[in-house]
């Protein structure tokens, strides 16, 4: 069924959003359906407010990101934001620019994916906006969350000598991405193919539906540890040092060995595109893991998690270097991506 959006118009359309929005949290007053959401805190918390657009050509291609997908990616990219703080989100609102391509049922494919991601990460949907586009596909998303003042994470704090960790694996997403590619470019020569792209399925599911790392924010809370600093990491593992170092003003070592990456990750970049696992770790981007520090006296209540890694230290002196696997001392630099 392709029913066109001009049938149900726009207040049509945020009607059928509406029925579907469903509340989870208590600082959630007023949803959709007003001029603006009404939101209430705890006098001893503070409001994190973070933004993120995806444009169609530029963050996305549907010719092979489902609709489905892309509504949960788009919500869980805003949720690490909140989480790179230390935060936990609470509400989101989500705004379209929507081209006459897009029928009413791709309309409801795209927030069943809104909607499965505000139940994995317990956000209500509480507004937004909806225009046309000549172009193609805008997706804005807001997310609000909270956090005790003294619990919230800033990029600047890292001090010299803290351990710098991170979540989970690394260079999954981009990889993922470069697979797509490549059978997208074979689609186009020959539209006759099959894909192949089964055997990379983990792969693939890193790049269409990445996860926010809300559960590591509340490990950490278990384990009693606030990290010195934070930054979630969706342009790459090298840029995200380089960022945490410059607003520190302090430098960095890392050390290859220590970099997380999953033996198929490792494995795909070496035999399907000749290229080395640890570039694909440092400059891939799109992980949405967490980079972070913490201070030396925590290092044993973490030092045998599964899903975080210690990868180096921050340092005094500003030099911001790689050592690698023979011991070479190489200058960190960042290649990931460029928005202009």
């Amino acid at each position: 069924m392709h029913t066109p959006l001009a049938n149900i118009g726009e207040f049509g359309f945020i009607d059928r959003i509406k029925k579907q929005a469903t509340r989870k949290n208590s600082s959630t007053i007023k949803g959709i359906g007003d001029d603006a959401a009404v939101l209430g805190y705890e006098p001893n918390e503070k409001v994190l407010v973070s933004t993120d657009m995806l444009v169609e050509k530029i963050h996305f291609d549907l010719s092979y990101m489902p609709l489905k997908h892309l509504g949960y990616k788009a919500v869980a990219v805003n949720v690490s934001d909140i989480a790179a703080m230390n935060g936990i989100p609470q509400q989101i609102t989500v705004s379209l620019a929507i081209s006459n391509r897009f029928s009413v049922e791709a309309l409801d494919e795209l927030y069943a994916g809104i909607f499965a991601a505000c139940e994995a990460y317990q956000v209500d949907l509480v507004g937004g906006d909806t225009t046309s586009s000549a172009a193609g596909l805008v997706i804005s998303i807001t997310v609000i969350g909270k956090a005790a003042l003294d619990k919230i994470v800033y990029r600047h704090m890292a001090q010299p000598t803290d351990i710098l960790c991170v979540t989970g694996d690394l260079g999954g997403a981009y990889l993922g991405l470069t697979l797509l590619e490549r059978e997208k470019r074979e689609f186009l020569e020959n539209p006759d193919m099959q894909p192949d792209i089964d055997r990379f399925a983990s792969l693939i599911r890193r790049q269409l539906k990445p996860e926010a790392r809300l559960d590591i924010i509340h490990e950490l809370a278990e384990l009693g540890i606030i990290p010195t600093a934070m930054i979630d990491i969706s342009d790459g593992l090298a840029s995200e040092v380089l960022h945490l170092c410059k607003e520190s003003g302090l430098g960095a070592v890392l050390f290859e060995d220590k970099l997380p990456i999953d033996k198929e990750t490792y494995n795909v970049a070496i035999e399907e595109f000749k290229i080395s696992p640890t570039t694909c770790a440092l400059n891939g981007g799109e992980d949405y893991e967490l980079l972070f520090t913490i201070k030396q006296a925590d290092f044993e209540k973490i030092k045998n998690h599964e899903d975080i890694s210690t990868i180096g230290y921050m340092q005094k002196d500003t030099a911001i270097n790689l050592v690698s696997r023979n011991n070479q001392v190489l200058p960190l630099t960042a290649q990931g991506w460029k928005h202009f």
